[in-house]
C-alpha cells in the first residue's frame, strides 16, 4: 500500500466516523448510518477524481474503502450513546480527518503532475467537500462555514505548505507537514479562538 493509499484510507475511515456521528444526531437507521458515513468517507475524494480524471475513481478501484466506511458507521451506531458531548467528538474528529484528507488531495494531484494551483485546490476540496455534503445532507449548519473558524482557511494554509515544502524536501516529508499546519490551525480555533475576520454590515444611512 503507497503512501497515498494510506492517507486516502485513513481520512475514509475518520471521515466516516463524523458522518456516522452526524446521523446519530439526526436519529437514523443502520442504514441511514451506513449511507452519510460513506458519503462523508468518499465525497471530496470522488471529486478530486472526476476532477482530474483518474479512472477509475478511487474507491471503485478498491471498494474496501466502503468496508471502512461501513464498518465505521457500525461502530458509532453502537456506540454515540457512551459519549457525553458528540458534537464536541465531532468537532475534533473532523478537525483530525480534515489533517489528513488534506495531504491525500495535494499528494494525488502530485502524483498525476497537475499545475501547483491545482494541487492547493484539491487538497482543499479532498478535505472539505466530503464534510460540506454531509452537513447538507443531515441539515447541520455546515462546519467548514461556521462563522470566521479557521476550516477552509486551515486547508488553504495546509495545501500551500505543502507546496512550499517541496522546494526543500520529498513529496513524503512536505505531506506530513501539511497535515500539521492544517491541523494546528483547526485545533487553535477550536481551542483558543483563532479567527479570521467576518464581514459586517453597516446601518444603512439615514
Amino acid at each position: 500500500m503507497t503512501l497515498l493509499d494510506l492517507l486516502d484510507a485513513a481520512a475514509v475511515f475518520v471521515f466516516a466516523l463524523t458522518g456516522a456521528l452526524v446521523a446519530s444526531r439526526a436519529q437514523l437507521d443502520l442504514v441511514g448510518f451506513a449511507f452519510v458515513a460513506s458519503l462523508t468517507a468518499v465525497g471530496g475524494g470522488t471529486l478530486r477524481d472526476v476532477i482530474l480524471d483518474r479512472n477509475p475513481v478511487f474507491w471503485v478501484a478498491q471498494p474496501g474503502f466502503i468496508a471502512v466506511a461501513v464498518a465505521a458507521a457500525v461502530i458509532v451506531f453502537f456506540t454515540a450513546h457512551l459519549f457525553e458531548s458528540r458534537l464536541r467528538l465531532l468537532t475534533w474528529l473532523d478537525a483530525l480527518a480534515l489533517a489528513v484528507a488534506v495531504p491525500a488531495g495535494v499528494g494525488v494531484a502530485l502524483a498525476t503532475g497537475q499545475h501547483w494551483a491545482i494541487v492547493l485546490l484539491m487538497g482543499v476540496a479532498t478535505g472539505c467537500l466530503g464534510g460540506l455534503m454531509r452537513d447538507v445532507v443531515c441539515n447541520e449548519v455546515p462546519l467548514v462555514l461556521k462563522q470566521g473558524e479557521l476550516y477552509l482557511s486551515a486547508a488553504f494554509a495546509g495545501a500551500g505548505a505543502a507546496l512550499a515544502a517541496l522546494a526543500v524536501l520529498p513529496t513524503g516529508p512536505a505531506l506530513i507537514v501539511c497535515a500539521l499546519v492544517t491541523f494546528v490551525l483547526r485545533a487553535g480555533s477550536l481551542l483558543f479562538g483563532w479567527r479570521l475576520p467576518v464581514y459586517r454590515s453597516r446601518p444603512p444611512r439615514r
